[in-house]
């Protein structure tokens, strides 16, 4: 093996020594800038601190009682928004996002009864009104709760 064969070593990186004199690079202010409460001992206080005013998480009031996590969330569809399909034709979350009337195929749906519907269709949704399941079956379609 000659020195030209050798291959060359990862570069090494050495921890930055602070506060260890002027011949380092890092001596007098330690890289803490000059002067002032971060550049002193104990550091910068801690997150919120408002320099012994009475900081705002503690002026603002409790939260009390429970919220729960994880409401269930219906997107409205109103029934007038149902004439635009076949008579007979099953309405799904897919075709109703297909056409535009959902935001994402994911979405629960809930069946409003705004507007008239004028078709007899079997809906599938997650959750129907009282008005709007009556409108729907007295045309003689189906309300199903999928």
């Amino acid at each position: 093996m000659q020195l030209h064969e050798l291959e060359k070593l990862p570069e090494i990186k050495r921890r930055k020594r602070v506060g260890r004199g002027t011949g380092s690079g890092h001596g007098r202010s330690a890289t803490k800038g000059n002067k002032g409460q971060k550049a002193r001992a104990g550091g910068p206080k801690r997150i919120g601190f408002e320099g012994g005013q009475l900081p705002l998480y503690r002026r603002l009031p409790r939260q009390r009682g429970f919220k729960p996590l994880s409401k269930e969330v219906f997107f409205p569809v109103n029934l007038d928004k149902l004439n635009s399909f076949a008579a007979g034709a099953t309405v799904t979350r897919g075709l109703l996002y297909e056409r535009g009337i959902i935001p994402s195929p994911e979405v629960n749906v809930k069946v409003l009864a705004g507007g008239i519907l004028e078709v007899n269709l079997i809906v599938q949704a997650q959750a129907f009104s009282a008005k709007a399941k009556d409108q729907i079956e007295a045309l003689g379609g189906k309300a199903e709760v999928a």
